[in-house]
């Protein structure tokens, strides 16, 4: 036992230093994408938002979803189905376990 934790010690500079190799360029590009993706929306864009979710409820009331292409149809519901995983990651936060789920 002794001697499995002296070769742990010993190998664990050279384990770090191979993990910060291989995770320093990965982690470059992780945030260069979370600098542009996890921006919360600038002023400009919010009535244009509110202006496409009123777009969306009208379409539903007249059904004329359904003339959708099929690529914006999925898109559609991509984006639907994203909004509500956040909606459960956010309840399974919030009841800090996935018990119940």
């Amino acid at each position: 036992m002794a001697q499995l934790v002296c070769n742990a010690i010993e190998k664990a500079p050279a384990l770090l230093n191979a993990a910060a190799t291989y995770l320093k360029p990965r982690l470059v590009t992780f945030w260069q994408y979370a600098k542009v993706e996890l921006v919360p929306p600038s002023p400009p864009e919010i009535p244009r938002a509110i202006e496409s979710l009123k777009k969306i409820i009208s379409s539903a009331r007249t059904g004329s979803f359904k003339n959708l292409t099929v690529k914006e149809a999925l898109l559609n519901s991509l984006v639907a189905t994203e909004i509500c995983m956040w909606f459960y990651v956010g309840e399974i936060i919030g009841k800090r376990g996935i018990i119940g789920y």
